[in-house]
């Protein structure tokens, strides 16, 4: 188990060494990203003021925890830009054209190599930026940070990852058993922007079952910011450890099901 997992470490090692050696070849395609993504944050940032500013709470939330989510909410998307999203979006491509063979033929594993080949330090700013909305909305909320609900927070943030990866990764290796992935692509989208302007706490009914059980955007912010304003409970604790552990084990099955019936666009 060490030895795979030191191998893994220097596999993403060489990775990213590789990916920062490439981006600074061109300055502008590295430094670029800094002035872009900082650019739309703030304009994200506006945008949210202009939508909330006039409303006193969602649900039992006011301003303050609204904006201890949004921040949460951004933070997610940020470190996944960094990290893996940029790799994430080439699987469809690859496996509609082929180049899947590529990567399935390395003694590396292929979603390992997907993951960490296009790491994005031009996204570095977005996270700086949403930590200082999270510090915010937890002042503007009045939360007494205690050593407890900062580790609970960071907890449910990390689990709360691994799903938002799980959910990347799962929207795109459905590429192995269908055309086109364009419509899953866009059905992620929406759910992302909803959820990222609207609490999981405001939904209800069939809505909740939809946004907490099968697409679970609604959980990914939530469920931290509830850790770290103290409304999280066993139960709810344990329906999203639920969540999150059913779709990494659909994820690992839907990709490994892929790879076996996978069929090289080029034969």
């Amino acid at each position: 188990m060490m030895t795979r997992f030191q191998k893994n470490y220097r596999v993403v090692k060489e990775l990213v060494r590789l990916r920062f050696q490439n981006l600074m070849m061109f300055r502008l395609g590295f430094f670029g990203p800094f002035f872009v993504d900082g650019s739309m944050f703030a304009i994200q940032l506006l945008v949210f003021r202009a939508v909330y500013s006039n409303i006193d709470r969602i649900g039992s939330w006011r301003e303050g925890e609204v904006i201890l989510y949004i921040g949460t909410f951004s933070l997610l998307n940020a470190v996944s830009m960094v990290v893996s999203f940029f790799g994430v979006i080439d699987i469809a491509p690859k496996i509609q054209s082929g180049e899947m063979d590529l990567y399935l033929t390395k003694p590396v594993s292929p979603l390992l190599r997907l993951t960490f080949e296009k790491v994005n330090p031009g996204s570095v700013p977005l996270v700086a930026m949403s930590v200082l909305i999270i510090i915010y909305g937890i002042g503007k909320a009045q939360i007494v940070p205690t050593a407890g609900k900062i580790a609970a927070y960071l907890f449910w943030f990390a689990v709360m990852e691994i799903l938002y990866y799980c959910m990347e990764v799962l929207m795109r290796c459905i590429a192995f058993f269908i055309v086109s992935t364009a419509k899953m692509e866009r059905l992620e989208e929406a759910g992302l922007e909803l959820c990222m302007k609207l609490p999981g706490i405001a939904f209800y009914g069939v809505w909740k079952l939809i946004f907490y059980c099968f697409l679970p955007y609604g959980i990914m912010a939530t469920l931290p910011v509830q850790s770290m304003v103290g409304e999280m409970s066993w139960g709810l604790g344990l329906f999203g450890a639920a969540v999150v552990s059913a779709f990494c084990l659909l994820t690992c099955f839907v990709w490994k099901r892929g790879v076996r019936r996978y069929n090289s666009a080029s034969s």
